[in-house]
């Protein structure tokens, strides 16, 4: 059961006690909130706009539309425009897209890392370039 402290932080901060919290087991449902305060809605080396579209990212990838209804809303209330939450959508499907390639063609980690090593060092070497960004 929620705490009665929980409740009334929820009603602070939402305004009500959203249903998703309700449905939380008993032993998590504080701690749960917790989370969702402290890392996802507080104050963290994040800004709470880059973690909005973070969200938003998952939420595509793994396809949840209520993470994805919450995450898009939390974006606008950021100030996120529609194109840029469109960008986040898009992001997220190309990092599913190469993932699904990546591992439908069983490409070696090892191999993998040690080409991107590479690239870093060639993008590091050109940003060092005189006029280079």
């Amino acid at each position: 059961m929620i705490s009665e402290d929980t409740k009334n932080e929820l009603e602070q901060s939402l305004g009500q006690v959203p249903s998703f919290i309700e449905a939380v087991a008993d032993p998590a449902v504080d701690h749960s909130w917790g989370i969702m305060r402290d890392l996802e809605l507080g104050e963290t080396e994040l800004p709470n706009r880059e973690k909005a579209l973070v969200g938003l990212g998952a939420a595509s990838a793994i396809q949840c539309p209520y993470c994805i209804r919450f995450h898009t809303e939390e974006a606008k209330l950021e100030g996120v425009t529609e194109d840029e939450l469109k960008e986040a959508v898009s992001v997220a499907g190309t990092v599913r897209y190469f993932s699904t390639v990546l591992h439908g063609s069983e490409t070696e980690l090892s191999d993998f890392a040690a080409e991107t090593a590479e690239i870093v060092d060639h993008v590091k070497a050109q940003q060092a370039a005189p006029g280079g960004d």
